[in-house]
């Protein structure tokens, strides 16, 4: 069977398409031994009513399982086909043919890509590729007896289901994939907080575990190590009022933007939450605190206002290696493609997320994501290296400068003097949420932190105000602020072990 690569007018110095493996239902590659069975169960799920088919999908498969996974790369004039093991066909090969220039008298006219597929492990599973280059994303699917279509299979992701049940598997997937606890608070779980014991800087860390932004925050967490999802900072003003700044926080428009809003407002909006979230309160060490800026801080926060939440340097926090931050099945080729897909998809969302982060880093402006590649390839430079250049806290996008929740906590302490000696040499956008609840920074005598902070006896390290379940931040308060630090980082799961210094 062909598929049609490409049919622009414009050559490529190396034509390259990746074939990425989306999800393939049938019999586990472990399982397969001689004779080839009828059907295995993951066959008949899309089939099945809903009430069945999710608690089926919920135990034959992870949340991991659904993700794509990069399976070869071709290339016209290879030497030989492109192979591998598909998780229905045991024995897939491919290889890509330049075809000649079209009308217009280009030297190419586009490629045809010929795939082979072979050995089934049932008669009924299916193997579903992403055939993805700069210049076109498509798809297709390959099966023995019947179709499946891919609507029918994302329908049983969990994660980002607003029930019980959702929630239940984002917890079940941070339990197997980062080895998370939820252990049960005691009653209440609502912290009679005291607004006068908490001061400006002090940290909020939150944990969404249902719906769309506990879906989001499980894979973010998942691919990060951080065990909190979400951030945001406390501020109080001269007259002693408690505010909330946060680059996350919705508008009525329904945009995620900068906003700083009075305490009791954001509060009331956390007890609504229909994500269920967990919610800390860090507060900073006496130290710190005596050379906190306040004005400093506030003049940050107000300059802030408005802006659009740090899309441009996102997923830029999360790699910093080649190859040791991607959980597998996660590599920098599916980060590719992903991009590619996105950008055929919604190129106004792709343009915001990475295209002028990826400028930045290469010295250019304005080149699309096909742009972006072919200017990587002219200078040598492998994709994966250019997104391991690391993001600087001065760049300045076409709406201002980028910051994520953690990102603009971060911006403001540096402002406020609390990286001191190092506030030049620190790249703040460089670190995700777990990089920023393990700074030495936060208090760590336990007899000085509010006695509203817990109602317990086993008393954590921070003020857990809100949740069922008690918060774990592992490594909690535990770096010295150092320079360049997180700029080449490590975050493999399950341990996620990080080097003293890097």
């Amino acid at each position: 069977m062909a598929s049609r690569a490409r049919r622009g007018a414009r050559p490529l110095p190396r034509l390259w398409l990746l074939l990425l493996l989306v999800l393939a239902t049938g019999l586990p590659r472990g399982g397969a031994v001689g004779l080839k069975l009828p059907f295995s169960p993951g066959d008949v799920l899309p089939i099945l009513p809903r009430q069945v088919a999710w608690p089926v999908m919920n135990t034959l498969h992870s949340a991991v399982d659904l993700l794509p996974s990069f399976v070869a790369a071709v290339a016209p004039a290879a030497p030989s086909p492109a192979v591998w093991n598909g998780s229905c066909f045991a024995v897939n090969e491919a290889a890509l043919e330049l075809t000649p220039g079209d009308r217009n008298g280009t030297e190419i006219g586009g490629a045809v890509l010929r795939l082979k597929t072979g050995s089934a492990q049932s008669w009924t599973c299916m193997d579903l590729y992403v055939f993805a280059t700069p210049y076109r994303i498509t798809w297709d699917y390959y099966f023995a007896a019947r179709e499946h279509t891919l609507l029918s299979l994302i329908d049983v992701l969990p994660l980002f289901s607003n029930t019980g049940w959702g929630q239940n598997s984002n917890l079940a997937f941070l339990e197997k994939h980062m080895g998370a606890t939820f252990e049960k608070r005691s009653q209440p779980w609502v912290a009679n907080i005291m607004k006068e014991d908490i001061q400006s800087g002090d940290f909020l860390a939150l944990s969404k575990i249902r719906g769309r932004w506990g879906g989001f925050e499980t894979l973010e967490k998942w691919v990060t190590g951080a065990f909190a999802g979400h951030t945001a900072v406390c501020l109080k003003d001269e007259k002693g009022d408690l505010w909330v700044a946060e680059s996350g926080f919705e508008n009525e428009k329904g945009e995620e933007i900068i906003a700083i809003v009075p305490w009791d407002e954001w509060w009331e909006m956390a007890l609504k939450d229909g994500s269920n979230p967990q919610i800390a309160l860090l507060p900073l060490h006496p130290d710190i605190r005596s050379r906190f800026n306040e004005s400093a801080a506030w003049d940050f926060a107000r300059s802030m206002v408005g802006k659009p939440y740090g899309y441009h340097n996102m997923i830029f926090s999360w790699i910093d290696t080649i190859g040791d931050n991607y959980p597998p099945p996660l590599d920098a080729n599916l980060v590719m493609a992903v991009m590619s897909m996105w950008t055929r998809l919604q190129p106004l969302y792709a343009a915001n997320m990475w295209n002028e982060a990826l400028n930045k880093r290469l010295g250019t402006e304005g080149l699309d994501l096909q742009g972006v590649i072919l200017e990587t390839e002219k200078r040598g430079m492998s994709f994966d290296q250019l997104l391991t250049i690391p993001e600087q806290d001065e760049w300045v996008y076409s709406d201002g400068k980028s910051t994520t929740c953690v990102s603009f906590i971060l911006a403001m302490y540096k402002e406020a003097g609390v990286f001191a000696p190092f506030t030049e040499s620190i790249q703040v956008t460089e670190f995700t949420i777990r990089d920023a609840y393990m700074l030495k920074i936060f208090e760590d005598d336990r007899t000085r932190l509010p006695n509203w902070c817990h109602t317990e006896a086993d008393k954590p390290p921070f003020c857990q105000i809100l949740g069922e379940y008690r918060m774990e931040l592992p490594e909690y308060n535990t770096i010295e602020p150092y320079a360049k630090m997180n700029e080449n980082c490590p975050s493999l799961p399950p341990t996620y072990k990080r080097p003293s210094r890097c």
